[in-house]
């Protein structure tokens, strides 16, 4: 083997690393995030349940949903009662609100709530919802409790609403691309068949989503419509290629490619097809993320001889260092001036590294640790900034994790599923 070779063998392992192709393995919530908004200031929350077959994964979402708003503290007894009543059980009355709901499952899925003040027993909001099938039944929940939310008039918390996607190994050689809720109740295959990685949402809509397929003889980007299955061929590129972000207006595209076997950044304008080299260095650039009003990217660079994360402006050749805390930052995410970044805690050659997620600015050098406890990767904000979901390991159990950064609450749900290589939300 050619020396030249060899060095971009060696190089594309290190990419390999850094974007999660080796799937770093990744229940309980971490100390730090015991601490918990001002109990005052949340909104105690009781729920009964008048369905006609009571369903305790159901009242758990919505008890999931409630207190990962930061918004509520709710009651976590399953109470039962009678939906169409107004009569408040007095060992409610410590409650603020009364939650009722009913689900009914047929051939279609109908979910009734029922919002009261429990002090008066005055109704303050009713709404049905109902979604064919049965397994979209946690977005019943999800949109319920948005509503009661706004209805309340709290902060919005509409990103309980949406899809996550994410990639997952089968076997050797093979992945497939899921859909899936934010507790991961729902799940649904949408890409099988051969090596397709990397999705990435197209837009705020989550109407389509890009990703990579490397069943041809180069690694092509595809975008594919989710409610059509319409696909259509976006580039392709030796070496590697990945969609690491989608400017706020969709019309332009942040790519990690290896044309010549070094891994560096490119803007890529889908109406003129043009691309623009980004980062230049003779090195390793990956995980580009659009931050500070789309003006800067941020990335992962090995210029200090290690994964760190780095910013340079889109209109100049001049990059600064982000991160200061680690010797490993090997992802990253940016929302505004916002960074959530893994950093490395140990160095285990022979067995299982801890690495933790941490939250850091842009414009400012203050760092705070997201997670303590297990290896956690994969860090992403919420389409808001307002959370961060990151997936947990810890022993043998994996977990997808998220924190409310405003409220301190996080949740954690265990996940039972094939080795997940990228996620998006």
């Amino acid at each position: 083997m050619s020396k030249s070779k060899g060095m971009r063998l060696r190089n594309l392992v290190f990419i390999v690393t850094l974007l999660g192709l080796l799937s770093i393995s990744v229940f309980g919530v971490d100390a730090t995030l015991k601490i918990e908004k001002d109990v005052e200031q949340r909104a105690r929350i009781a729920i009964i349940d008048g369905s006609t077959s009571q369903d305790i994964r159901t009242f758990n979402i919505f008890l999931s949903d409630l207190k990962i708003s930061g918004h509520f503290l709710a009651d976590k007894t399953h109470h039962m009662g009678d939906v169409s009543s107004n009569f408040m059980l007095p060992a409610l009355k410590s409650s603020e609100y009364v939650l009722k709901y009913s689900l009914s499952q047929n051939n279609s899925s109908k979910l009734l709530i029922r919002l009261f003040q429990s002090s008066n027993g005055k109704q303050l909001f009713k709404k049905s919802y109902s979604i064919p099938g049965k397994a979209k039944i946690p977005f019943l929940i999800h949109k319920a409790v948005s509503d009661v939310n706004n209805i309340l008039k709290y902060p919005d918390v509409s990103w309980i609403n949406r899809y996550i996607v994410y990639a997952t190994y089968t076997s050797p050689g093979l992945s497939e691309i899921k859909l899936a809720d934010y507790t991961f109740n729902y799940r649904k295959t949408i890409v099988r068949g051969g090596l397709n990685l990397f999705p990435k949402w197209a837009n705020a809509k989550q109407r389509s989503l890009y990703y990579t397929s490397y069943n041809g003889l180069l690694p092509t980007l595809y975008k594919l419509d989710i409610y059509t299955g319409a696909k259509s061929k976006v580039i392709s590129s030796e070496g590697m290629l990945v969609c690491s972000d989608v400017s706020k207006d969709g019309s332009k595209l942040l790519l990690t490619m290896a044309p010549n076997g070094q891994a560096d950044i490119y803007e890529l304008n889908l109406a003129t097809r043009s691309k623009k080299r980004v980062t230049k260095f003779k090195g390793i650039d990956v995980n580009g993320r659009y931050a500070d009003g789309e003006q800067r990217v941020i990335f992962v660079s090995n210029r200090l001889g290690y994964a760190n994360v780095f910013k340079k402006s889109l209109g100049s050749a001049a990059t600064s260092q982000v991160v200061y805390h680690g010797r490993n930052n090997n992802a990253c995410d940016a929302s505004g001036d916002k960074i959530v970044y893994a950093s490395r805690e140990t160095h285990n050659a022979f067995g299982q590294n801890k690495f933790n997620i941490y939250l850091s600015s842009s414009t400012s050098g203050s760092t705070r640790p997201i997670t303590t406890t297990g290896s956690n990767q994969f860090p992403r904000f919420s389409g808001d900034g307002s959370v961060v979901l990151f997936l947990k390991q810890q022993g043998n159990r994996t977990s997808v994790g998220y924190t409310n950064l405003a409220s301190f609450q996080s949740l954690l749900f265990p996940y039972n599923g094939n080795k997940i290589q990228s996620i998006d939300w």
